[in-house]
């Protein structure tokens, strides 16, 4: 999913970039009154887990790729919030450092996987899930948190990739940029992420939750009174 350079014209990539300095204005601020200083060891591991997890890259047709992202379990421990500026903190290091998604994308790429995945992971969970309920339903909103949460972000690279014919064409009616339309990148996108890395995402989401549940259930966000 981490989109390079040369596939998103401006008319894309610049009001990403708005939206995503936009969301990381209001984390910062939001990470400074809800993460607690005995969460920030948890905030650097869910870091570095989440660097990890985006390395194994599967190659897919129209110049991404695909891969699990752990923006699930990140939200759920840590809050939206927090998760929006560790995973942003990824992508940058990744795009500046390692190459893997371009410098122009930086902002789609975060917009995608750092805040869309993010949220609809959260509030996935906090819509099945219920202070009361047993862990056999917390795992399942868990697993349904992280498998939509991917599927929603891969849907918005698809879709930004689809329109760029549409909407940056050359004189001779060429697209500029990406020059797959929607009807190949929707497929291409969502199929893979469908029926496997989405999958995937949703089953550590809901393993890494079950683990906390057991050891250390005061510290997931989502289910503390703080991120009802």
């Amino acid at each position: 999913m981490h989109i390079p350079d040369g596939y998103l014209s401006p008319q894309t990539y610049i009001p990403l970039w708005g939206g995503a300095i936009a969301f990381w204005s209001v984390a910062l601020k939001k990470m400074k009154t809800q993460l607690a200083t005995r969460q920030i060891p948890y905030l650097a591991m869910a870091t570095a887990f989440s660097f990890l997890i985006m390395m194994f890259n599967i190659p897919i047709p129209g110049g991404t790729t695909g891969h699990a992202v752990g923006a699930g379990i990140v939200a759920l421990l840590l809050g939206p919030w927090t998760a929006v500026i560790a995973l942003s903190v990824v992508l940058i290091i990744q795009a500046l450092i390692f190459g893997d998604g371009g410098i122009t994308a930086i902002g789609a790429n975060c917009f995608n996987m750092a805040i869309a995945t993010t949220f609809v992971s959260y509030w996935t969970f906090k819509l099945i899930a219920n202070p009361n309920a047993g862990a056999s339903r917390l795992g399942i909103a868990a697993f349904c948190a992280g498998y939509l949460g991917l599927s929603v972000g891969a849907l918005l690279t698809a879709l930004e990739f689809g329109i760029q014919p549409l909407i940056a064409q050359g004189p001779d009616g060429h697209p500029l940029y990406a020059p797959y339309p929607l009807s190949v990148a929707l497929p291409a996108m969502l199929l893979e992420h469908l029926l496997l890395l989405s999958v995937a995402e949703g089953l550590v989401t809901a393993l890494l939750l079950r683990y906390f549940l057991k050891h250390e259930p005061e510290t997931i966000f989502a289910l503390a009174r703080k991120g009802r």
